[in-house]
C-alpha cells in the first residue's frame, strides 16, 4: 500500500509502474479481506492483528503505533451531523468487529472495545464501550497497544 502510494506520488513512476502496484494491491485486497486503499493516511507503526473483513475508507487518517482486529470498519457517514470519514489519534486500539462511522475524532491512547459503534468524537485516553459506543473509563489503552513504531531511533546500549 506504501509502495502504491510512493509510485502514485513520483511522476515518472506514476505511469509505469502505479498500474502495476496498484493491480497487486488489489489482488492482496480480495486475497487477504483487508480493504486499505492507497490514499488512506496511516502512521508509522500501523499494526494489524488478524486478517479478514477490514474495511478503511480512503480518505480516513490513522495515526501512529494503531492495533486493528478483524471485523473493523473505518466508514464514512454521507449525511447528517457526521458526514465525512474517521480520524485516530495515536497509540489507538481497536477490538474485533468494532465501527467507526462518520467524522468521529477518538483521541490518543484509546481503547475501542469488540463489536463497539462509534459516532461521536472520544476523548484522549478514554475505553469506549457499547452500542452506541460510550466511554466508561479514562484508563486508556495502556496493555492493549503493541509499540511497533518503527521510526523511533533506539540509541545504541553503552556498556
Amino acid at each position: 500500500m506504501r509502495t502504491t502510494l510512493f509510485f502514485r506520488k513520483n511522476i515518472v513512476l506514476k505511469y509505469s509502474l502505479f498500474p502495476f502496484a496498484r493491480a497487486i494491491l488489489r489482488h492482496y485486497k480480495y486475497k487477504l479481506g483487508i480493504s486499505i486503499p492507497h490514499t488512506t493516511d496511516i502512521g508509522s507503526g500501523f499494526f494489524i492483528g488478524h486478517y479478514g473483513d477490514i474495511v478503511v475508507h480512503g480518505y480516513s487518517k490513522i495515526g501512529k503505533n494503531c492495533n486493528i482486529s478483524q471485523g473493523v470498519t473505518l466508514g464514512q457517514a454521507n449525511r447528517g451531523r457526521n458526514k465525512g470519514y474517521p480520524v485516530l489519534g495515536d497509540n489507538v486500539y481497536i477490538g474485533p468487529g468494532a465501527k467507526i462511522i462518520g467524522a468521529v475524532k477518538v483521541g490518543n491512547n484509546v481503547a475501542i472495545g469488540a463489536n463497539c459503534v462509534v459516532t461521536r468524537d472520544v476523548p484522549d485516553n478514554a475505553v469506549v464501550v457499547g452500542v452506541p459506543g460510550k466511554v466508561i473509563s479514562l484508563e486508556g489503552a495502556e496493555g492493549y497497544v503493541n509499540r511497533t513504531d518503527y521510526d523511533r531511533v533506539i540509541s545504541p546500549i553503552k556498556p
